[in-house]
C-alpha cells in the first residue's frame, strides 16, 4: 500500500481558509508568519478575511493556498506524520506543485512563497485582460478535445490545458477561438462546454512570457532533492533530480496539466491512498473517477486531522 500527498490548485480558495488551523496548532500559524513574511505583506489577514475578491486575484490565490497547504501539513507533522516516512509520492495540481516540493523539502515555505507571487504576477501579465480565456468541457475525453482545440484555433492559440479526470478537460487560448471550441464541443456531445471564470488562459502557449520569468526566478532559488518523488504535471511521471524539476516547473507555465494520468499512473503502481493536503476536496472528488480502486482523504481542518493521522499510520502498519 502506497500513499500520495497530493496539493490542490486554483479555484480551491475560499475566504477564512486555514483560520481554524491556525488558531488549534501554533505550527500552522507560524507557517502564515513566514509567508507573510517572505512577501513584505499581511496576507494571511486577506486569507482569514477577504474580501473575496483580493483573495481570488491570481497573485493572492496562488501563495494563499500554497500556505494553508503547509500549515496543514504542519499540523499534520505537530501529531508525528512526515512526508518522508509516511508518504510514498507527493504531486500537486498546477501551483499545487510548488505546495508539494516544499511539503518534500526541495523548496523552502519562504521561497514557495515568493515563487508563487512572481508566478502569479507573470501568468497575469502575459496577456492582456480580455484577450484570453479558458472553457471547461465536460462529457468528452482527451482526445475528441484536443480535436476540437486544434479545429477551434483558425490561426489562433487554442489547447488542451487541464486533463483533469475521465470527461472533464478545459481549453485555453485566445477568447475567440476557446468561445469557438465551446460551440464545436456542444456540436459534437458534449453534456457541457461553459467558460471559466479566469483572469488569464493559464498552461498555454500565450504563457510564454510568463515561463521566461520564471526561468529566470527559479534559476536564482536553491532547489533540494525531494525527500519522495514528486509526480510532475508536465509528465504525468516521478522526479527527484533537482535540475529536471527546474525545467518541468518552467515547461508547467505553458504545458498541460495531466492531472489523470498522474493519478492513473500512481493507482497503477501501488498507491491506494490521496492524502488532499490543504483548502477544499477538489482532488478527492477527482480520484473516484480516475482510480476507483484508491482512497481519498482532506486534510484542511483542524477536526480532519485525527483522522488523517488516524489512516496515515495505519496505510503504514
Amino acid at each position: 500500500m502506497a500513499t500520495v500527498f497530493a496539493f490542490p490548485g486554483q479555484g480551491s480558495q475560499a475566504v477564512g481558509m486555514g483560520a481554524a488551523l491556525a488558531d488549534a496548532f501554533p505550527e500552522a500559524r507560524a507557517v502564515f508568519q513566514e509567508v507573510d513574511d517572505a512577501l513584505g505583506e499581511a496576507l494571511s489577514k486577506t486569507i482569514f478575511e477577504g474580501p473575496d475578491d483580493a483573495l481570488t486575484l491570481t497573485r493572492n490565490a496562488q501563495p494563499a493556498l500554497m500556505a494553508v497547504s503547509m500549515a496543514a501539513l504542519k499540523a499534520l507533522e505537530a501529531q508525528g506524520i512526515s512526508v518522508s516516512a509516511h508518504a510514498d509520492f507527493v504531486a500537486g495540481h498546477s501551483l499545487g506543485e510548488y505546495s508539494a516540493l516544499a511539503a518534500a523539502g526541495s523548496l523552502s515555505i519562504a521561497d514557495a512563497a515568493r515563487l508563487l507571487r512572481i508566478r502569479g504576477d507573470a501568468m497575469q501579465a502575459a496577456v492582456p485582460v480580455g484577450e484570453g480565456a479558458m472553457a471547461a468541457i465536460l462529457g468528452l475525453d482527451i482526445e475528441a478535445v484536443r480535436e476540437i482545440a486544434n479545429e477551434a484555433a483558425q490561426g489562433d492559440v487554442c489547447e488542451a490545458a487541464n486533463d483533469n479526470a475521465p470527461g472533464q478537460v478545459v481549453v485555453s487560448g485566445s477568447k475567440a477561438a476557446v468561445e469557438r471550441a465551446a460551440e464545436i464541443a456542444k456540436a459534437k456531445g458534449a453534456k457541457r462546454a461553459m467558460l471559466l471564470p479566469v483572469s488569464a488562459p493559464f498552461h498555454c502557449a500565450l504563457m510564454q512570457p510568463a515561463a521566461e520569468r520564471m526561468a529566470d526566478a527559479l534559476a536564482q532559488t536553491e532547489i533540494a532533492p525531494p525527500s519522495v518523488p514528486v509526480v510532475a504535471n508536465v509528465t504525468a511521471r516521478p522526479l527527484t533530480e533537482v535540475s529536471e524539476i527546474r525545467q518541468r516547473l518552467v515547461e508547467q507555465v505553458t504545458g498541460a496539466v495531466r492531472w489523470r494520468e498522474s493519478v492513473a499512473w500512481m493507482g497503477e503502481n501501488g498507491v491506494t491512498l490521496l492524502a488532499e493536503i490543504g483548502a477544499g476536496r477538489v482532488l478527492s472528488g477527482l480520484v473516484r473517477r480516475i482510480a476507483p480502486g484508491m482512497s481519498a482523504l482532506t486534510v484542511g481542518k483542524p477536526e480532519e486531522i485525527e483522522a488523517a493521522v488516524a489512516a496515515l499510520k495505519a496505510a503504514k502498519e
